[in-house]
């Protein structure tokens, strides 16, 4: 159930972020299966946007790309939380993302009273990348082996100007994750390791990443396990005992990219439940995992970042 948002709760939050941030959210695929995921989502960036903060929207396209696998009978194929992608499957992704997927996440911001405008990361050179070579990947058991992901990108260069030419038009950009490789192919980039690209790039205050998770949990099969707050020490000690598997893997690998390039705080939010993005901003308790660089919430304190201790 939404909780209902103090005004006076969120007081504090307002005069930290009101004031030109930039908060770049990354919303998975999973949360366009149903449209009132996607438009509580919608009208709570809305919300940010309207009080002052900058919204930079990369979104993701899993389960559309699955479906289409499944009709077009290609293999759906992932390793480390990652998939593998062929030529065929990244015609197919281009048409999807860049069409459906994109297209459904810039009409819902118009819906709520927003000027939204959707790009891939290959327009106007946005996203370059660098085909990935093969790689030794270890799988959620520990076993070993070397991976070709195919058209699958490592990002080099990310046009923060051309964001922030789109955020001084007001404008909420709505971004594909696709990239220019350096051939001039398309390839497919992870979209939270975008998300966390164009947050370093842009400076930004927070990286949101809304999942069908309620946050980071110590134990992957109890969702009471979230945890409040975490560093990168508690992520690795996580990692040691097995408890970030799957799709997991690579949002962690996303949020240290992010803290390690300079964005002081990652959070990572249920985006199933409406109201949720406001809740993890705007109070104290927030509503999910969030994430710093080192120190743990007595060091927090003293900066700024504002959460509960007792979780």
């Amino acid at each position: 159930m939404e909780r209902p948002l103090s005004l006076l709760e969120a007081v504090p939050f307002l005069r930290a972020y009101s004031s030109g941030a930039v908060f770049v959210v990354k919303a998975g695929g999973e949360l366009l299966e149903r449209p009132v995921w996607r438009d509580g989502i919608a009208r709570d960036l809305g919300v940010l946007h309207r009080l002052g903060v900058n919204v930079v929207l990369v979104h993701g396209g899993g389960p559309q790309l699955d479906a289409v696998s499944e009709r077009m009978d290609l293999p759906v194929e992932r390793v480390g939380g990652r998939r593998i992608t062929s030529p065929m499957l990244i015609e197919a992704a281009v048409r999807e993302w860049r069409g459906a997927c994109n297209l459904a996440w810039v009409t819902a911001l118009q819906e709520q009273g927003e000027r939204a405008m959707g790009v891939s990361g290959v327009d106007g050179g946005l996203v370059q990348a660098r085909r990935r070579p093969p790689v030794v990947v270890e799988d959620d058991d520990g076993a070993r082996q070397t991976v070709d992901y195919g058209q699958v990108g490592d990002i080099t260069s990310v046009d923060g100007e051309l964001i922030r030419g789109m955020l001084d038009l007001g404008v909420i950009p709505v971004i594909t994750p696709l990239a220019k490789g350096t051939a001039g192919e398309v390839l497919n980039v992870n979209a939270d390791t975008v998300a966390a690209e164009i947050a370093i790039a842009l400076g930004a205050e927070k990286l949101v990443l809304l999942t069908r998770a309620p946050g980071i949990q110590s134990n992957v099969d109890d969702v009471t396990s979230v945890l409040h707050w975490a560093d990168l020490a508690t992520l690795d000690r996580l990692d040691a005992a097995g408890a970030l598997k799957g799709g997991m893997r690579p949002k962690v690998a996303a949020v240290r990219k992010a803290l390690n390039g300079g964005v002081p705080k990652v959070h990572v939010v249920d985006g199933r439940r409406a109201g949720s993005l406001l809740e993890e901003v705007f109070t104290t308790e927030g509503s999910g995992t969030l994430i710093v660089n080192e120190g743990g919430p007595d060091a927090w304190a003293g900066a700024g970042v504002f959460r509960s201790q007792d979780g």
